[in-house]
């Protein structure tokens, strides 16, 4: 039993002088359904379409004839301002952005109702985005 103790309070010992604690230097891992905007600022991207269609093309896919409740085309918002299709990512330059966010359908349609099957893409700037300090 003692023993036992013993090689528990070694193990412990070990662990705690490993760290334990995770590292605040490294980068957290890329998102799936995020762009950041130290992305945006690090890569030097002109526009939103831009920085989609280089880190995460497929959000500007339209998903096939497989699933017949997706129709139409995947939707573009500005802070909560809908903007239209993702074309129009073409126009909003990225100084101002805080981060893009993609929905998939089955979460952009339960958030914003029907007509958003395909998914939306929102964009947050830092003066529609609450609690955010521009830098």
């Amino acid at each position: 039993m003692l023993r036992s103790f013993g090689r528990i309070v070694i193990l412990l010992a070990l662990c705690s002088a490993c760290g334990g604690t995770t590292s605040h230097t490294t980068r957290p891992r890329a998102s799936r359904d995020m762009i950041t905007h130290e992305q945006l600022r690090e890569r030097g991207f002109p526009n939103a379409f831009e920085s989609v269609e280089v880190l995460h093309r497929n959000w500007l896919l339209t998903r096939g004839p497989d699933n017949m409740a997706a129709t139409g085309a995947v939707q573009v918002y500005l802070d909560s301002r809908r903007l239209g299709n993702v074309n129009t990512l073409r126009n909003i330059p990225t100084q101002d952005v805080a981060y893009i966010r993609y929905y998939d359908g089955v979460a952009a349609a339960g958030r914003w109702g029907a007509g958003h099957e395909q998914g939306v893409i929102l964009v947050a700037t830092f003066q529609g985005t609450p609690g955010t300090v521009r830098p």
